[in-house]
């Protein structure tokens, strides 16, 4: 088959909606389809600045960048466009909308771009209307849904149970794996950092301060695609932008636990990459951590935005390592469930049916 993904632009920086349709495009071109991803330059449902318009030039053009944060098969189409207008697309046999402001041009697909489908990732209220948001659930779609909440989200807006499949992120676990022995590993806590409000890094850099007034040997590092945050504390190590085996060796498996402080997420990858990699959880009941998370079984989850609680239950697993042990455990051994391959056979399977 001939199987397109539409994003939402080209991403400069590491982006969890676009690694899972890098993964899936890998995982497809493998079984012998052939997949094209499309990168718009310009999208009339989103805004863009002269800067974005120079760095998307520059980037693709004139000095095109690998993505060091995800391995792209050289065997999947990547295809840059002014606008993904179906004009700029290739004919196929199915078409994949990746976000809501993706979905509101692939509604107006002609038949020749392929059935029409819609990967939900998150209730994405959060960046446009309500109204519009909703509105892109329905129509000419099948809805894939990566986590059950999000399936119940598209029970409560009226869409039906035939119209949405769940298909569970996976996990690449050739990537990520537990290197050093999940017993023994130093005192050191690893959390990523995003500067979105919604991703609750403040709550969680809170949270290591208020345990290390009264563990003043605790070590962290944080992690992400921006740069080192003015306010963070000298004794917080910061690592900007890591490549994919950089984070797994040289973060997670050099850390015990592993903390996410987000209010919502669709189905947070990092939390289940660390786990693989043999970290206990220390998490927020954030949307989407339950696919995964269970309190006091695979982690120790607490209400979000409560800073606090996140480190009473940092505090628990650093003076009691024989059940910082027992979580980390039981977290890698229920993370074993979620693979790529398996992810793939559901979504073939809904594009089958």
């Amino acid at each position: 088959m001939k199987i397109t993904f539409v994003l939402p632009g080209y991403c400069l920086k590491p982006v969890g909606g676009a690694k899972v349709v890098y993964q899936y495009a890998n995982q497809l071109v493998g079984r012998g389809h052939e997949v094209f991803v499309i990168h718009p330059r310009y999208m009339k449902n989103l805004p863009e600045t002269f800067i974005k318009r120079i760095k998307y030039i520059y980037k693709i053009f004139v000095k095109p960048e690998k993505r060091k944060w995800q391995v792209i098969d050289e065997k999947v189409h990547m295809l840059y466009v002014h606008e993904p207008a179906d004009r700029y697309l290739p004919d196929a046999d199915v078409v994949f909308a990746t976000a809501w402001q993706t979905t509101e041009y692939v509604r107006e697909y002609p038949a020749s771009k392929g059935r029409k489908f819609s990967l939900i990732q998150h209730y994405e209220a959060w960046s446009g209307s309500a109204e519009r948001v909703n509105a892109t659930w329905k129509g000419p779609f099948k809805d894939i849904v990566i986590a059950k909440w999000l399936f119940n989200r598209g029970l409560e807006l009226g869409i039906s149970k035939d119209q949405m499949f769940y298909v569970p992120n996976g996990i690449d676990h050739a990537a990520f794996r537990i290197i050093k022995p999940i017993e023994g590993r130093p005192y050191r806590v690893g959390m990523m950092y995003h500067k979105a409000e919604w991703k609750g890094s403040k709550d969680g850099i809170k949270a290591l301060k208020i345990v290390r007034e009264s563990h003043p040997n605790l070590k962290a590092v944080l992690f992400g695609a921006d740069k080192r945050p003015l306010f963070l504390p000298a004794w917080i190590e910061y690592r900007h932008f890591p490549s994919q085996k950089e984070l797994a060796e040289r973060i997670y498996n050099e850390i015990s636990i592993y903390l996410c402080s987000s209010w919502t997420e669709g189905a947070p990858a990092p939390p289940a990459e660390a786990m693989a990699c043999g970290c206990a959880l220390v998490s927020t009941n954030c949307t989407g951590i339950d696919e995964y998370a269970e309190h006091g079984v695979t982690a120790l989850l607490s209400p979000i935005k409560d800073p606090e609680a996140l480190a009473e239950n940092l505090k628990r697993l650093l003076e009691d390592d024989n059940l910082r042990v027992k979580i980390a455990r039981a977290g890698n051994e229920r993370i074993k469930e979620f693979t790529w391959e398996h992810s793939t056979d559901l979504l073939e399977e809904a594009i089958k049916q």
